[in-house]
């Protein structure tokens, strides 16, 4: 006989206390995938100037914080990063180790974040119920895996500089979860604070970084869908609020305070760059630029799709094709996606929704405003991706919801899994690209050829005494870019060392070609000329050298050096005096002016600048020698016991 009918297994239910096993798994998954990145060192691009060759930022007394609140080193006002970085440092010290550790904890934290912030936002365009739960989560974690693990994000997360994506992305995934919590809450009962958090997580994101200033018009499109405070369906349209204005109106008027933050952060990098960075019309002009931006948008989508032979860097050739291949496809894909966005705004709300939100979030970064060497780069992907990853979210959450039994919904979320899986995988190898310089410029020289990555092998091979190859590495630079003033100079350099001033002078002239106020090519034709004897011809070089630099302490002692040769003693001291204030730790100006002292019969000060150059370099031979024959001196013997 058979037995009673067996029930029916649906999808399980997951109960209160096990509403952390998916956050937990999320986080682990994203933190194990990014581990690698902690056997990685600093490598040459921007690590050098913001961190390894830049003590400013080292701590966080109040010089360091006031620094910190008011550079724009490179064009970057980010005074809560270089906080981070402050932090780093008195944790850490320079052990980069550390430095990448924050950086995979911070997006750790943002995949929980986006998890959470995910399954409230599918709860309410799907007007989820209780029912639903089980499916919510699981799309939900699929959508934060899918952004937390995607090889894209190795850029933001492995490369120490951008800690600046990873910290503006946890302000701004914050700002967003307290502006649901604002906006969802019935208005009798509106938590006023949940709005002015949401502000203040904003202001901290572009603080942080400056592409966070397209939040605001994000919060609009919300508010559009799916939180439908504005447009025709929304209760807003319809009803007055307790304050007296319409609905719509006091939606809008919220925006204000940000959009006022987003003004001010806008103005101050625009500030920062517009004398550094940003590419001029005359470089790039208006249809260009339309070029670059549709190129971008086309680029970033295939990456997503396929993301392989990702790279530090693709740069931008110029002149700009502007119906090149990748542009018209591009365009195409742009125009399909745009036009279905469009015509389905009415049925599939959620697809215009994400893609105007990414478009806006791309914005600051696609072209438009350009600036730098690249085309595109896998860092500006950070958040803009993010409404594609919920499109993604809710399309699993649709088919789980419509998946019938628990063996059936095994079988449809193998994909997603094996997806996340490949993904994850692709991602941790990605992560040793970026393992030290050399791993770093050598894969991209591979996978997207530039004239940045053959310059930075160039630098490599002439910092380890590989001349020839550095040369070889230069030219290839400039058979890419004609127009690269520092390979030029660099190439001189070398030249130089070579015992080949001619030919050195001749790069050095190229290069002041292209960049007139390139000070080392000047300081370096100036040297040239003065071990030639030409000392005319080397001062006025070390002038232009200061006049495009007047930090360049160098400079200053090497004029000095001419000053007394000819002669000119009281001059001579005046530019050693110069260049000990720029640098107080010049050994070699401590020297030279001790020198020029003695000459002058000076010998108080004289010794006092001998036994500075020893205390800064004990091994400085010169320094030593010319102390010991000055105290040998008898005239110098009583102010030698009496100052010792």
């Amino acid at each position: 006989m058979a037995g009673p009918p067996r029930p029916r297994r649906d999808r399980p239910a997951i109960r209160a206390h096990d509403r952390w096993i998916l956050l937990v798994l999320i986080v682990s998954i994203t933190f194990v995938t990014f581990l690698p990145t902690l056997g990685n060192d600093f490598v040459t691009w921007d690590d050098d100037d913001n961190l390894t060759e830049n003590p400013l930022y080292r701590g966080l007394g109040w010089s360091e914080l006031r620094w910190m609140w008011t550079t724009t080193l490179m064009g970057h006002y980010i005074p809560l990063t270089w906080m981070t970085f402050g932090l780093d440092y008195l944790v850490w010290g320079m052990n980069p180790a550390g430095y990448h550790l924050t950086n995979v904890v911070l997006h750790a934290a943002n995949a929980a974040l986006f998890y959470v912030l995910v399954q409230r936002l599918l709860t309410i365009a799907l007007h989820a119920t209780l029912a639903d739960a089980f499916a919510l989560r699981l799309a939900s974690a699929f959508a934060a895996l899918l952004f937390a693990v995607h090889p894209l994000r190795v850029e933001s997360v492995a490369w120490a500089t951008e800690r600046r994506d990873v910290l503006c992305g946890f302000f701004v995934l914050a700002s967003l979860l307290a502006y649901l919590r604002h906006a969802t809450a019935p208005e009798a009962e509106s938590p006023r604070r949940w709005y002015w958090i949401s502000l203040g997580l904003f202001v901290a994101a572009v603080l942080s970084k400056e592409m966070a200033i397209t939040l605001p018009a994000v919060l609009v499109i919300l508010d559009w869908y799916p939180l439908e405070r504005l447009g025709a369906r929304s209760r807003a349209a319809r009803e007055p609020t307790a304050s007296g204005l319409p609905g719509v109106s006091r939606v809008l008027a919220e925006k204000i305070p940000f959009v006022l933050v987003a003004a001010v952060s806008s103005a101050v990098v625009v500030l920062a760059n517009v004398r550094v960075n940003l590419s001029s019309f005359g470089e790039l002009g208006l249809l260009e630029r339309a070029a670059v931006s549709v190129h971008g948008l086309g680029f970033y989508l295939w990456k997503t799709v396929a993301p392989v032979h990702l790279a530090a860097l693709y740069e931008l050739r110029r002149p700009v094709e502007v119906a090149s291949l990748p542009v018209v496809l591009s365009a195409v894909v742009v125009a399909a996606i745009t036009a279905l966005a469009v015509l389905g705004r009415t049925r599939w709300p959620g697809l215009g929704a994400a893609w105007l939100a990414s478009v806006i979030l791309f914005a600051p970064v696609i072209g438009i405003v350009h600036n730098g060497p690249q085309l595109a780069a896998d860092r500006y992907t950070y958040l803009p991706t993010l409404p594609w990853a919920v499109l993604a979210g809710a399309a699993l959450a649709l088919l789980i919801r419509a998946s019938g039994p628990s063996r059936r919904l095994a079988a449809r979320l193998a994909l997603p899994a094996c997806a996340i899986a490949v993904l994850a995988v692709l991602a941790a190898a990605q992560t040793r690209t970026w393992a030290n310089a050399e791993r770093l410029w050598t894969h991209t020289a591979s996978t997207a050829p530039s004239s940045v990555a053959y310059y930075n092998l160039g630098v490599l091979s002439e910092r380890q005494g590989r001349w020839d190859e550095a040369i070889d590495y230069y030219r290839q630079a400039l058979r890419i870019k004609p127009g690269y003033p520092e390979a030029h100079y660099n190439w001189g350099v070398i030249l130089a060392r070579q015992q080949r001033p001619t030919e050195a002078v001749e790069h050095y002239r190229e290069a002041l070609r292209i960049k007139p106020d390139h000070a080392e090519a000047h300081y370096n034709w100036g040297l040239l000329a003065s071990a030639a004897g030409r000392d005319d011809e080397a001062i006025e070089h070390y002038r232009l050298a200061l006049q495009a630099k007047p930090q360049l302490a160098a400079a200053h002692n090497n004029w000095g050096n001419l000053l007394v040769r000819q002669g000119h003693w009281s001059s001579a001291v005046d530019h050693y005096r110069e260049a000990l204030r720029l640098k107080p730790d010049y050994a070699e100006a401590h020297n030279n002016i001790a020198s020029a002292f003695a000459r002058q019969e000076r010998w108080d000060e004289a010794i006092s600048h001998y036994r500075k150059a020893l205390e800064i370099r004990p091994d400085f031979g010169p320094a030593r020698e010319n102390l010991e024959r000055l105290l040998s001196r008898p005239e110098s013997r009583a102010l030698s016991r009496s100052g010792s």
